[in-house]
């Protein structure tokens, strides 16, 4: 009888055990995958996908591609942006999301030169470009303000900048007035031309009598250089 007892009372001591242990294991599981190994999250920036991949399985990360986006400095096909920071830390599995470039952005590039700086800034923005740079030089053959060339042409492909060559006029050349008494009137006229002066002749005769204003005086390229001839 008492023997019998003793099994009765075994069997249930036994099947608590096995129950507690199992919780204990489970508990322990738990633990486990919960502090699961953390690593370093590596730079995915400007790489491809193969090399991206094979970046990621070493720290046991999977990639995940979320979109596309234009870029001007990565390569159509590269990465872009990760929305986990290279050098942060995250648990193993976890998925990086990236954003892929695709390359420059192509626009239809007006022809600007010979136009006024103005209007050519004008169809820049109306065709989705920035004018990047404006570089200004001297010209005595193209007007002040005018757009002397452009950097990418036409014909090429770019991103979403420009460079353009705009006059700043001739270089403000200051003279001694010459003395054109004396000298005859294609004499005159080759040395006005020279210099970069305008003359406004009167008289008949072929030798210059008089001018204003005097030789010597202070002139600018471009100013006007009254002669009188000495005939009337």
């Amino acid at each position: 009888m008492q023997k019998t007892i003793g099994k009765i009372v075994k069997v249930p001591l036994f099947f608590f055990g096995f129950v507690l242990l199992g919780l204990i294991f489970a508990y322990l599981t738990f633990k486990l995958m919960s502090f699961s190994r953390t690593v370093d999250v590596p730079d995915l920036s400007g790489k491809s996908l193969v090399e991206a991949n094979e970046l990621l399985s070493k720290k046991s990360l999977n990639l995940k591609i979320e979109g596309e986006d234009y870029d001007s400095s990565v390569s159509a096909g590269n990465i872009l942006r990760q929305d986990a920071p290279a050098g942060s830390r995250v648990k193993e599995q976890r998925g990086i999301g990236v954003i892929l470039s695709k390359g420059p952005r192509v626009h239809t590039i007006p022809y600007v030169v010979g136009e006024p700086f103005d209007k050519a800034e004008s169809l820049f923005l109306r065709n989705g470009l920035k004018i990047s740079r404006v570089i200004r030089v001297h010209s005595g053959t193209v007007e002040r303000d005018k757009v002397i060339s452009q950097k990418p042409g036409p014909d090429e492909k770019i991103v979403e900048q420009v460079t353009l060559l705009v006059s700043a006029g001739p270089y403000e050349a200051i003279y001694y007035c010459p003395d054109f008494q004396g000298k005859t009137l294609e004499e005159s006229q080759q040395l006005a031309e020279k210099l970069g002066l305008k003359l406004n002749i009167t008289g008949s005769g072929e030798k210059i009598k008089s001018q204003k204003p005097k030789a010597g005086s202070q002139i600018r390229a471009g100013d006007m250089v009254y002669l009188q001839t000495e005939g009337e």
